[in-house]
């Protein structure tokens, strides 16, 4: 199955993407999903040029490039549905047919849920339903979980629907809050649990 992985950050979820399916091709076996486009609301994405590095088309459709002239007065709903729509153009250029959000730092919004409605997927740095919802991402997310007292933290990786981090749950890795935490060293124990979850949970998608 073709799949686009849009992106804001790094893209170390993006590169477990990219390894497996290499190594599995590499092992003489078919992968279920072939990253065919890599998509970023910001030009200053590294994952960018992990993308370019591994030969895959990237592109970028940012709020400037999307509304132009018309930026300074657009409400943020209006930027995120003006690059959803050009995220789903691009991905009906690109003939995807499953769409990854490896830390992927917008919301999207309007026709492209709709289009490809049970075939996105969203990873999250914490325990959904906890910690998510609007202003949740990076380390606003660690920094809260750590707040809270939490004894435990981890990753979800859910379906995308028309909410913000509301949509089913696919895979949920777990790991201890411990004594001293700081949100970097609690990330350090989850980005390994995002690899292997962001991979589990799109091949459930490709295989539904």
């Amino acid at each position: 199955m073709n799949i686009a992985v849009l992106v804001s950050g790094g893209g170390t979820n993006l590169q477990a993407l990219i390894d497996y399916e290499r190594q599995t091709r590499a092992n003489a076996h078919d992968c279920p999903y072939h990253i065919v486009l890599v998509a970023s609301n910001t030009k200053k994405a590294y994952a960018l040029q992990r993308a370019a590095d591994a030969g895959i088309p990237a592109q970028v459709r940012s709020p400037a490039m999307v509304l132009g002239a018309a930026l300074p007065t657009a409400t943020l709903d209006e930027k995120r549905e003006l690059v959803s729509d050009a995220m789903l153009e691009l991905c009906r250029e690109y003939k995807v047919q499953a769409i990854v959000l490896a830390g992927y730092l917008s919301v999207l919004k309007g026709n492209i849920i709709e289009e490809y409605k049970d075939k996105i997927i969203n990873l999250h740095p914490a325990l959904l339903p906890k910690f998510g919802g609007v202003g949740m991402w990076g380390h606003n997310v660690h920094e809260a979980v750590l707040e809270a007292g939490e004894t435990e933290s981890g990753c979800t990786v859910h379906i995308v629907d028309s909410g913000c981090d509301t949509g089913r749950i696919l895979v949920q890795k777990k790991v201890p809050v411990l004594p001293g935490d700081t949100p970097d060293s609690l990330y350090a124990r989850i980005a390994p649990e995002e690899h292997k979850a962001i991979i589990e949970a799109t091949l459930m998608l490709v295989q539904e």
